[in-house]
């Protein structure tokens, strides 16, 4: 539902949330892991994702973009050290995790 919510909300990275989901899907319940797998918007990200392939380099990119930008504007509303400090490790992380990933592309 959060990857869902993510896909119209620029707070919410879309990609890993719905990888997130394919992931606990595949070893909780296997009806809902179908699913995602045959979802007509996420189907494909899943599918390659599960299969090595990565994910589209179009979708790689703007992840990043928007991670930062929320990253921006969460560090700017807490405008806190410790806090901005962890949102920032949080970001490089999966930054760099996105980064890896093979991509094709789209």
């Amino acid at each position: 539902m959060l990857g869902v919510i993510g896909a119209f909300s620029p707070l919410l990275p879309t990609v890993p949330l719905v990888l997130l989901a394919a992931f606990c899907f595949a070893r909780s319940a296997e009806a809902l892991h179908s699913w995602l797998i045959d979802h007509r918007y996420f189907g494909a990200i899943v599918r390659n994702f599960e299969a090595g392939q990565g994910v589209p380099e179009s979708v790689k990119l703007s992840a990043i973009v928007i991670i930062w930008i929320s990253m921006g504007i969460s560090c700017w509303s807490v405008a806190q050290v410790y806090p901005g400090a962890l949102l920032f490790a949080i970001g490089v992380s999966v930054s760099i995790y996105l980064w890896q990933l093979p991509a094709y592309a789209s």
